[in-house]
């Protein structure tokens, strides 16, 4: 009798606190920069947002949205800061023209080398903590930042043969607002803004010619290469950081356990992420090599290094446009040093 007693009041218990964790469970809706159906929304749908349900016994879900859902991919930051999205894993650099400093952040074209690099500055060198400072400045603390980093170095789209800095004379090619579109000015472009979500039909109506668009896997994916039949790749300008911002409230509602399992899966998603996009732009790269109908060009050693020259004199010139855009700056230019990208 005692033994049916206890194992009673055991499975009252097990209830109610199961009970009590559905009740506190809480599924995150985010706002991503892809749009449905590219391979980066469907690797984080199908993959990855389940996992953080599992990680925590369903306490904490996500469900990520593609760009534009719920608002224009420029206004998920006031969109997150006043909880009509609990957060957003946009790219930075679509916020420039808040502050210069986001462009710095967003994306140092031409600036690394690899996909880790800018991930090690974002989350270990001083790039989250400025993010952070950006936030707290432009919504009065209401925003929390989580992470910072790219997944790929981007491929470069074009309709038209691009083989030399000297090419890009005339060439509309779309970018970013910011710090990337001014080193596509300087080096003879003409940047026209335009969202990821709108760059095949301008290039298939010939609105640009060339597009910053994304990592070769992802343009394969969004049909890019039936009308672009001149990538260059690798790329040679562009890791757009994304960012992982969530409702300050929220955050703090996640509890310490919470909040530890939502660093963790991002850490992990975005790791996994950039593995795979590597062996699949890898792959894609050598099948277009392959075929024939696709020329996959590779800028020479020379030829990227007079684009770098070019994005460096744009970095600084940015710089000098707010506090907060210097002191960005100086992180990146503190960890290059440090890690050999840029002499002492």
């Amino acid at each position: 009798m005692k033994l049916f007693t206890a194992v009673a009041a055991t499975a009252v218990a097990l209830t109610m606190a199961f009970g009590a964790v559905t009740a506190d469970a809480k599924k995150l809706k985010v706002q991503a920069s892809s749009k449905s159906g590219d391979w980066a929304h469907r690797f984080m749908t199908d993959d990855w947002a389940p996992k953080l349900g599992a990680m925590t016994g369903g306490t904490v879900e996500i469900d990520v949205l593609p760009t534009k859902a719920v608002v224009p991919h420029r206004e998920t930051i006031d969109a997150v800061a006043n909880g009509i999205l609990d957060g957003d894993l946009n790219a930075v650099s679509y916020f420039s023209g808040r502050d210069p400093a986001f462009a710095i952040i967003g994306d140092l074209i031409a600036g690394y080398d690899t996909v880790d690099q800018v991930r090690t500055f974002c989350m270990h060198a001083g790039g989250k903590e400025i993010l952070q400072k950006l936030y707290d400045k432009y919504t009065k603390g209401k925003v929390h930042v989580v992470g910072c980093g790219p997944y790929a170095k981007e491929a470069f789209v074009s309709t038209i043969p691009i083989n030399t800095v000297a090419d890009m004379a005339g060439v509309k090619v779309r970018s970013p607002e910011g710090l990337a579109a001014e080193v596509f000015k300087r080096a003879g472009a003409a940047p026209v803004s335009l969202p990821f979500s709108e760059v095949y039909t301008a290039l298939e109506k010939g609105v640009i010619d060339a597009a910053d668009a994304s990592a070769h896997v992802n343009n394969n994916a969004s049909g890019m290469y039936k009308v672009a039949k001149f990538p260059i790749y690798p790329g040679i300008h562009s890791m757009a950081v994304l960012q992982f911002i969530v409702n300050k409230k929220v955050w703090d509602n996640l509890g310490p356990e919470g909040q530890t399992a939502l660093e963790v899966w991002y850490g992990s998603a975005y790791d996994a992420m950039r593995r795979e996009a590597d062996l699949q732009d890898r792959a894609i790269a050598a099948e277009q090599r392959a075929g024939g109908d696709i020329t996959v060009i590779d800028w020479t050693t020379e030829e990227r290094a007079k684009f770098r020259e070019i994005a460096v004199e744009a970095w600084y010139d940015f710089a000098d446009k707010s506090p907060l855009a210097k002191e960005a700056l100086d992180a990146h230019i503190n960890y290059m040093k440090q890690v050999g990208l840029l002499k002492e």
